[in-house]
C-alpha cells in the first residue's frame, strides 16, 4: 500500500491515529448496515416471488375469462360495457425508512365501499365470463400494487447495498491500509530522528567532557 504525503511529525501522527480509529469504527458500522440491508433485501425478494406468482395467476385467470366473453359478445357491446368505469381507485404513496433508505408504501382508496361497484354495466346484454374477468382483475389489483411496491423497494435496497459495499471495500482495502502504512512510516521516521538526536547529544556530551578534562589538565600544569 502507498503511504500518504504528509510531514512526519508527532502532531500529524496523532491526527492520523484519530482518523484510523474513526475509519475502523465507520467500517464496522457500514458492514453492519450492509448485512442488515442484505437481510431486508432477501426478505423482500422472497415476498416478491410469492406476489409475482399470485399476480401472474390472477392475470391469467382474468385473461381467460375475458377471451371467452369476447368470443360470445359483439365488440360494440363489449366496448360499451367497459366504456365508463363505475368505481374509482386512488393511490397514495408514502415511504418507510429502512437503514436510511426511503422505500415506497402504497395505499389505495376506492370511491365507494360497495364491492359490486366494480361492474359498470347491466347484466342483460353481458355474459358471466365478463363478470368473472372484471372480478378477477379487481381481486388481483391489490397484489399488483403490492408487487410494484416490493419491486421498487428491492431496487432501492439493491442500489444502497452496492453503494455501501463500495464504501466498505474502499475503507477496508484502501483507506485503512494507507493510514496504517503512513502511521508506521511516521513512527519509523520519528524513531530514527530520536536516535539521531540521542547520538548527537551523546557526542556533544563526550566533547564537553573532553574539553573539561583538557581545561583541568591545563590548570594543573600551571
Amino acid at each position: 500500500m502507498a503511504t500518504m504525503r504528509v510531514n512526519p511529525t508527532r502532531m500529524e501522527l496523532t491526527r492520523l491515529k484519530k482518523r484510523l480509529v474513526t475509519a475502523i469504527r465507520g467500517h464496522k458500522l457500514l458492514k453492519d448496515k450492509r448485512d442488515e440491508l442484505m437481510r431486508q433485501f432477501l426478505e423482500i425478494v422472497r415476498q416478491n416471488r410469492v406476489l409475482r406468482e399470485k399476480v401472474e395467476k390472477g392475470i391469467e385467470e382474468a385473461n381467460r375469462h375475458f377471451v371467452i366473453a369476447r368470443s360470445v359478445m359483439q365488440n360494440e357491446m363489449l366496448s360499451a360495457a367497459l366504456m365508463l368505469p363505475k368505481q374509482q381507485v386512488s393511490l397514495e404513496v408514502g415511504n418507510k425508512n429502512i437503514m436510511s433508505v426511503n422505500i415506497p408504501v402504497f395505499e389505495t382508496k376506492t370511491k365507494t365501499d360497495n364491492p359490486n361497484d366494480i361492474f359498470s354495466y347491466g347484466y342483460a346484454f353481458t355474459t358471466s365470463d365478463l363478470d368473472d374477468a372484471v372480478l378477477a382483475l379487481a381481486k388481483v389489483l391489490p397484489d399488483m400494487l403490492a408487487l410494484a411496491e416490493s419491486e421498487k423497494s428491492a431496487q432501492l435496497l439493491a442500489d444502497e447495498i452496492e453503494k455501501t459495499r463500495r464504501r466498505v471495500n474502499a475503507l477496508e482495502h484502501v483507506m485503512i491500509p494507507d493510514l496504517q502504512d503512513t502511521i508506521r512510516f511516521i513512527t519509523m521516521k520519528l524513531d530514527e530522528s530520536e536516535r539521531s538526536n540521542l547520538t548527537r547529544l551523546m557526542k556533544v556530551k563526550d566533547m564537553m567532557i573532553e574539553q573539561t578534562i583538557r581545561e583541568r589538565q591545563a590548570q594543573n600544569a600551571r
